[in-house]
């Protein structure tokens, strides 16, 4: 695959960034004549990238009276149990060609001979515009091994011809299958390149060329996926390649394929992809099919220290003096505890605050204990808290639809705080959630059925051409 041909050097000058490249497919002579590129991203002002004012609209200019969103009830009624599986897992390749191309599903471990003969039935023609010596593949399962998803490529080759189809079962019995198209989805994506390290410490160089939500999304992306077990992969010529979708006024810019490459071997170490959902926020997975939307939604912070959590929390302490001797009592008293719903992350006063997910402004404004308080409303019952701010982004209003990553407010200490943090919550239909907690589960962070195939193809679609097995 060549980046570097004159043709897209042209484009390259056109968008203006210093460090950029271009998917063969993604940009044609013909769609940069009829869709000009991009200019550079800069961002000044926050409001056309990171939320959407819909006052115009109608929306409610205060929800501070709605009593749902500052009733306290006990998490011991909300249900974990409901999430999707845990078992979920990812395959992928390239199978080498042979005469019985059709027997792939069982070659690469999909044991349901119903499907091996619809899958039979319906690539007769597929595998007739096959290009190369593989078959790239991904194949997803659930628990028990059950068969989820299964996505093939004509062939490790990624241009205007390049095509993917992507077979699930149905909620009605049988099994369906979608054909997708490289030169459909390149309509509003970009590829970019860039050096690792400057991912991973040095923002400002990132922020040349990604609005300011997603270098915040990109950074906390790598910190995960980065892996473990090679801890000097900044010190080589490692880069982080992203498929982005700039936005525009109707919809959100956008990361959906992440990778950390070798540039000369083309080896990928990790990757990551966005899958959309509509009754809940979306979130990103793992090559392997692991979800990294935990972090997400427990990182409001880019600098961050936990310094409580959810819990009991003593409601007040014994008497001391002023060189910090205890003070003596007639009586021993008995200690008093309080509920302390949330997180609180020690920060300096001024430290930047993120949104975590996709929502609405619920409230903004003073809100007794919680002094200067931000709540989000996010899809599936989902709202997250923000307080004792010492003050909030300037352009947001209630109502206004905000993105993840966008900047929403500044730690303080407002309200019942005894110093500089940002408490933080997340609840899910008004009951506390806690994000830490070991047997927490939430459809947020789990890979349902019905999605699967969006990964599967997306892997294949967006991600570096796979080798043969």
């Amino acid at each position: 695959m060549t980046f570097c041909s004159p043709l897209f050097k042209a484009a390259v000058v056109l968008i203006g960034y210093s460090c950029l490249s271009l998917l063969p497919g993604f940009i044609s002579t013909a769609s940069a004549q009829n869709n000009p590129p991009r200019k550079k991203v800069i961002v000044q002002n926050t409001k056309p990238v990171g939320f959407k004012d819909n006052s115009a609209k109608g929306a409610p200019k205060s929800n501070s009276l709605n009593p749902a969103l500052f009733q306290r009830k006990d998490p011991s009624e909300l249900d974990l149990e409901s999430a999707s599986s845990l078992d979920y897992r990812v395959i992928q390749g390239c199978l080498r060609r042979n005469f019985n191309e059709d027997n792939l599903p069982s070659s690469i471990g999909i044991d349901n001979r119903q499907f091996s003969e619809f899958f039979k039935n319906q690539t007769k023609t597929f595998f007739d515009r096959m290009r190369g010596d593989c078959i790239p593949y991904a194949a997803a399962f659930g628990s028990r091994n059950r068969f989820n998803s299964l996505s093939i490529m004509n062939g490790p080759i990624q241009d205007s011809k390049t095509e993917v189809w992507t077979f699930t079962p149905s909620a009605f019995g049988g099994f369906l299958v979608q054909q997708d198209y490289l030169k459909n989805e390149s309509a509003n994506l970009t590829e970019i390149r860039i050096p690792l390290r400057d991912v991973l410490y040095d923002p400002r160089k990132v922020g040349d060329k990604l609005p300011v939500e997603l270098v915040w999304e990109l950074n906390s992306i790598i910190k995960q996926i980065y892996p473990e077990d090679n801890n000097s992969l900044e010190n080589t010529n490692s880069v982080v390649r992203l498929i982005v979708d700039f936005g525009d006024r109707e919809r959100w810019a956008q990361i959906w394929a992440t990778e950390i490459i070798d540039p000369i071997n083309k080896e990928v170490f990790a990757s990551a992809y966005w899958v959309d959902r509509g009754d809940i926020p979306g979130g990103f997975f793992t090559g392997s099919g692991e979800s990294l939307e935990r972090s997400f939604w427990t990182n409001p912070l880019s600098y961050r220290r936990i310094s409580r959590g959810v819990g009991m929390v003593r409601a007040g302490s014994s008497k001391r003096s002023k060189n910090n001797t205890p003070v003596a009592q007639a009586a021993p008293t008995q200690q008093r505890y309080r509920a302390h719903m949330g997180i609180d992350y020690s920060a300096p006063v001024g430290t930047p605050i993120f949104s975590v997910a996709n929502g609405k402004v619920a409230h903004l404004g003073w809100s007794g204990a919680f002094g200067n308080l931000i709540i989000l409303e996010h899809p599936g019952g989902y709202h997250t808290y923000y307080a004792h701010l010492s003050n909030y982004n300037t352009e947001l209003a209630e109502g206004n639809e905000v993105r993840r990553g966008l900047e929403i407010g500044y730690v303080g200490s407002t309200g019942r705080s005894t110093g500089p943090h940002l408490h933080f919550e997340l609840r899910k239909n008004g009951i506390y959630v806690d994000p830490y907690g070991i047997k927490t589960q939430l459809d947020l962070w789990s890979m349902r059925d019905n999605e699967s195939g969006q990964l599967t193809r997306e892997i294949l679609l967006l991600g570096s051409p796979l080798k043969n097995n």
